[in-house]
C-alpha cells in the first residue's frame, strides 16, 4: 500500500508541473539555462555568446522573459532581442540596426516602457557622427516602435556618453569624457542624473572614490542604489579592464571602490555589468562573451 501510495504521489506531482504555466515559466526564464554557481560561467553558449561574434551589454526584464542584448560583428554593432512566447523562447532577433550608425548597450526603464542604448547615430540625419550619444525606443503595446529618440542636452554633449542603467527612481548613471582634455579621449568619468518632471536634471560627478584620473565608466547601479558596479582601466588591475565594485556607507557615501578579484577579471576586459531585477544574478561581458554568476558573490566584496 505504501508503494502505491508513493506511486500515486509522484503522478500527481508530475500532473501539477505540467499543468502549471507558473512553474514551467519559472524553469523557461533567462533562456531555460542552468542557473550558476558562485564560478561565472559563459551564458548560452553558442545560442547568444557566440565565438565568432562579440557580445557586450546584455539585459534582461523583470520577469526574466525577454532579453535584449548588444552585438559587434567586425566593427558593426547592433541590438537583438529574444522573449519567451508560451513555453518556447524565440530565436534571437535583430531589434536596432544600420547600415551607417552602431547601436550598442541596451538597458531597460525602470517602467521597462523605454529601451535606452548608445549610438553614433548624427541628430537630424543618418549620418554618423564622431561621438557617441544616449538615445531610446518606446514600448507601444507589446511591440517596440523603433524610432530613435535622443535622450536630450542634459545628458548628451559634443563629447561621449556611454552605458547607463537606473535606479527605482527613476535617477540615470552614465558615463561621459565631457570633462577630460582633448588629448585624453578615454579617460571617462562617472554621472548620475535624477529624472524629474519627464526630465533628466543636470548630472553630477561622482565622488573621488569611484571617478579617478584613469578610466571609469559601464556603470551598473542597484535598483535602491546601495552598490554600484563600473569598469575602469587602472595599473593595479588584471587586464585591460576590470570590473569594480562600492557600496554606499551609513551617511550616503559612496565607498571607496574594490577590484572584484580573479573570480572575475581576467587579462582581458571585463564590462557591461547587470544584476538581474529578481537580484539572483550577476552578468557581464568577458573577453567578448557575456557570462553569469550567482550574486552571492556580490555580498561578499561587501563584507
Amino acid at each position: 500500500m505504501k508503494l502505491y501510495g508513493i506511486i500515486a504521489l509522484c503522478f500527481l506531482m508530475a500532473f501539477w508541473v505540467l499543468g502549471n504555466p507558473k512553474s514551467n515559466q519559472q524553469q523557461l526564464k533567462y533562456l531555460g539555462q542552468t542557473p550558476p554557481t558562485s564560478t561565472p560561467k559563459i551564458f548560452a553558449p553558442g545560442l547568444i555568446s557566440k565565438a565568432d561574434e562579440s557580445e557586450f551589454g546584455s539585459v534582461f526584464n523583470k520577469d526574466a522573459t525577454e532579453l535584449y542584448y548588444g552585438v559587434d560583428i567586425k566593427g558593426k554593432a547592433e541590438i537583438r532581442y529574444a522573449k519567451l512566447v508560451g513555453e518556447n523562447w524565440t530565436e534571437p532577433k535583430v531589434l536596432l540596426s544600420h547600415d551607417k550608425y552602431n547601436l550598442n548597450d541596451p538597458f531597460l526603464s525602470p517602467d521597462e516602457n523605454r529601451l535606452y542604448f548608445i549610438s553614433n547615430k548624427a541628430l537630424e540625419s543618418d549620418d554618423v557622427k564622431e561621438d557617441y550619444d544616449i538615445w531610446y525606443i518606446q514600448r507601444e503595446g507589446n511591440k517596440w516602435n523603433t524610432k530613435l529618440i535622443n535622450a536630450g542636452s542634459n545628458i548628451n554633449t559634443n563629447k561621449n556618453e556611454y552605458y547607463m542603467s537606473f535606479a527605482k527612481n527613476g535617477s540615470v548613471y552614465f558615463s561621459s569624457n565631457k570633462d577630460v582634455e582633448e588629448n585624453k579621449q578615454h579617460d571617462f568619468n562617472i554621472y548620475s542624473s535624477v529624472f524629474k518632471e519627464g526630465t533628466f536634471q543636470k548630472p553630477k560627478l561622482l565622488n573621488d572614490f569611484i571617478n579617478t584620473n584613469a578610466y571609469e565608466a559601464d556603470v551598473f547601479v542597484s535598483p535602491d542604489e546601495s552598490y554600484i558596479i563600473f569598469c575602469s582601466i587602472r595599473k593595479e588591475g588584471y587586464g585591460k579592464g576590470d570590473l569594480y565594485i562600492s557600496f554606499k556607507d551609513e551617511t550616503g557615501n559612496w565607498s571607496k571602490a574594490t577590484n572584484m578579484g580573479a573570480v572575475i577579471n581576467t587579462e582581458g576586459h571585463e564590462l557591461c555589468p547587470f544584476v538581474t531585477k529578481d537580484g539572483k544574478y550577476f552578468f557581464y561581458t568577458s573577453n567578448q562573451d557575456i557570462y553569469w554568476v550567482d550574486t552571492s558573490i556580490i555580498t561578499s566584496y561587501k563584507k
